[in-house]
């Protein structure tokens, strides 16, 4: 499969400046920190591919961009609900934001992963029937409240040796946190170290009422990083147009996209899946995982997948 996580491409890509998302970096330190990550993240893809390849059939036309070229049939799997633990980490009355704000980010998850979201009908008709329904949902197993009086956090992980995660082998584990620097979140991949296993996300970029900023204030900064918690690539694959997300569904691009693009914008020779969740675009202009993302982040639910200890 070849060396798959990249270091990610700042300098060529389209806005690098406004890296919104860090989880690629936090990837990629990760894996020159521990020399045996690589070959688990290798494990994961190899069982992640051969999974979709056989509950699949080959794609019939479209322009895939490569990445196991299967349309899968459905699993026995069912609805995945995963529980989740929210660690709110404040230094002042601002951050420590209210139980009606943590609420409406799990609304906007489900609604998101479930494909009940009501802007669903924006999704380009080129796209829309490739949006799919994950069949994945959250619910909220409690939350954990610390006042500290560091100011911004960073991406080293910092706030989660200061507050270790809870059972992250079943739960998804949420810091709500302020990171810094103009960063909105930053997301853990699979099979990384269970100490630091979870989802680190900005207050004001997190829910839609209460300490909430636009244009990031539609909940969307944690469907992007739940996606990559669930294994799931940028859009764009981190790199330039040979460089992909491992999806078959999702159309090449070079770079991410910000703001709210017109349709069509067009890389690589073909239309950009502005709309998609894992693009970085503003929280209004976004609106669709694809079928082919679902089968990926709900692959490692299988038996012996990455996160199967979730379902138990």
């Amino acid at each position: 499969m070849g060396d798959f996580y990249l270091t990610t491409d700042d300098n060529q890509a389209r806005g690098g400046a406004n890296d919104k998302c860090h989880s690629m970096k936090v990837l990629n330190r990760q894996l020159k920190e521990n020399p045996g990550l690589y070959k688990k993240m290798y494990d994961i893809e190899y069982a992640t591919r051969k999974l979709i390849a056989a509950k699949g059939k080959p794609v019939k036309g479209g322009g895939g961009n490569g990445g196991g070229g299967t349309t899968p049939e459905p699993d026995n799997l069912g609805v995945v609900n995963i529980a989740v633990y929210v660690h709110v980490v404040y230094s002042n009355s601002q951050q420590n934001i209210s139980n009606a704000q943590i609420a409406s980010q799990i609304t906007v998850l489900n609604a998101d992963f479930r494909k009940q979201n009501s802007d669903a009908g924006n999704t380009s008709s080129e796209f829309s029937g490739l949006a799919a329904d994950s069949e994945i949902s959250f619910s909220l197993a409690g939350t954990f409240r610390h006042s500290n009086s560091t100011s911004s956090w960073g991406t080293n992980n910092a706030v989660k040796s200061a507050y270790p995660p809870v059972t992250p082998a079943t739960h998804l584990n949420i810091w709500v946190a302020n990171i810094g620097g103009g960063i909105l979140g930053y997301a853990q991949f699979p099979r990384g170290s269970s100490a630091t296993d979870g989802v680190v996300c900005s207050p004001q970029y997190f829910g839609t009422t209460g300490y909430v900023s636009a244009p990031f204030n539609g909940g969307r900064t944690m469907t992007h990083e739940v996606g990559h918690y669930l294994n799931l690539r940028h859009i764009w694959g981190d790199g330039r147009c040979r460089q992909d997300d491992f999806v078959a569904d999702t159309p090449s691009s070079d770079a991410p996209n910000y703001g709210c693009p017109s349709y069509p914008t067009v890389n690589c020779k073909s239309n950009d899946m502005t709309m998609n969740y894992m693009d970085y675009t503003d929280d209004t202009c976004m609106s669709m995982f694809s079928e082919g993302q679902k089968s990926r982040m709900r692959a490692i639910f299988a038996v012996g997948g990455s996160r199967a200890s979730m379902l138990n």
